[in-house]
């Protein structure tokens, strides 16, 4: 093949040795075997910590969901009746202690829903 300009000639492959010969018998240097092994006998282990497979939590009961959007709710319902006077109170108007209830519950819904799985 003509060497064209700016190629590189590529080399050529070594030749095989002939099958059964002390050249075509030789391995790499080194072990094949991790140190301390024998045929038969497995290999030791790593000496590394393996941790247990994590176990899975069950399902969260049917109640929680439940109790969870009502909580919410009942707050919410807590707070809007609280703002249009429809809640009793002393002077008629809007009163702290049931914006607190309502905040209260919709909290707890809240820390309810943390348990949900």
């Amino acid at each position: 093949m003509p060497r064209l300009p700016g190629r590189r000639r590529e080399p050529e492959p070594a030749p095989t040795p002939a099958r059964g010969t002390a050249a075509s018998r030789r391995t790499a240097p080194g072990r094949t075997t991790p140190k301390g092994t024998a045929p038969g006998r497995p290999a030791p282990s790593a000496g590394r910590y393996t941790p247990p497979a994590p176990k899975l939590d069950a399902p969260s009961p049917m109640w929680v969901p439940i109790l969870m959007f009502s909580l919410l709710v009942a707050g919410a319902v807590m707070i809007v009746l609280n703002y249009l006077g429809l809640l009793p109170t002393e002077s008629g108007e809007a009163s702290n202690w049931w914006l607190l209830g309502g905040l209260g519950l919709i909290s707890l819904g809240f820390v309810t829903a943390t348990q949900y799985r």
